[in-house]
């Protein structure tokens, strides 16, 4: 069996990530009570279903910290087990619940009792001890920052996590732009704006760094391919330890100022060098603005 783990930040795309898996054939379970899921697993094995996605929230905070040893046991059995946790940016999510006019679902949790003379928590407030319960899912799982991502993409890249092979580690290299943020869900992350800049080439100025010509352009500067090359041994010196310490899932973020020309390239250039090191995946954040 295949068991796609979705959890994740409330307003962060949990709903559009699980309606993706469910239209490409997964049984999809939603908020399911942890203590459940090895039996709700062993239930749906039997009747034939070979892949599944459960979603979860804080609202089993409770069990939580039980997880990695939940996970653990369930890949003993054979199972391919992968955890995918959706964040975004407060001021993101803030924006979000405001626009639905919905209630954080921690709200209430968070709320006094009535005979008590007290303010309902703030959005943020709830926000943060959100953040604060889901703390043990987000050290286990595939990190996706869904602040300023359009819902095609965020499924786009669903997808492309799900249809990658199974295998110790899955590395995300992932550009973005400076001038819109740092994406939360970084790992490592490296500045190749003092690299020669396409922009400035009026020939270059609308392509991106998936094109051929912006390619070129960088393939000439010494610099670049330095650049690339230090990030690489840096990289492959460590990825070793992160593997000892039980990483499943490591993104990369490559930025410039505009995340259009020489971080989408250099996001290329690492991918390819580190595709035999098993699930390797590449986004472009700027790009898909």
């Amino acid at each position: 069996m295949r068991l796609i783990l979705v959890s994740g930040m409330s307003g962060s795309g949990k709903s559009v990530a699980i309606r993706l898996l469910e239209d490409i054939g997964f049984y999809c379970v939603d908020n399911l009570p942890l203590p459940l899921l090895s039996e709700v697993c062993a239930l749906l094995a039997k009747t034939g279903h070979a892949d599944v996605a459960v979603s979860i929230d804080a609202r089993s905070e409770a069990t939580l910290t039980g997880v990695p040893d939940m996970l653990q046991q369930l890949r003993a059995t054979g199972m391919d087990v992968r955890v995918l946790f959706l964040t975004a940016s407060t001021p993101a999510l803030v924006q979000r619940f405001s626009e639905t006019r919905r209630r954080h679902p921690l709200s209430q949790r968070l709320s006094a009792p009535r005979s008590v003379q007290a303010r309902e928590p703030t959005l943020e407030e709830s926000i943060e001890l959100e953040r604060e319960l889901l703390a043990p899912l987000f050290a286990l799982g595939h990190l996706i920052d869904t602040s300023d991502l359009a819902a095609n993409t965020l499924r786009r890249w669903v997808r492309a996590f799900v249809d990658g092979g199974s295998g110790t580690l899955t590395l995300a290299f992932e550009s973005f732009a400076f001038k819109y943020g740092v994406p939360v869900a970084a790992d490592l992350v490296f500045d190749v704006r003092n690299l020669p800049n396409p922009h400035y080439e009026t020939d270059l100025r609308g392509l991106t760094g998936l094109d051929r010509p912006v390619a070129a352009f960088l393939e000439r500067s010494s610099l670049v391919g330095e650049m690339i090359d230090d990030i690489a041994r840096l990289i492959e010196k460590w990825l070793p330890s992160y593997l000892e310490d039980g990483r499943q899932y490591l993104t990369v973020a490559i930025g410039c100022t505009g995340g259009q020309h020489r971080s989408p390239y250099v996001v290329e250039r690492l991918a390819e060098r580190f595709g035999a090191h098993g699930q390797v995946l590449t986004r472009h954040r700027a790009l898909n603005r």
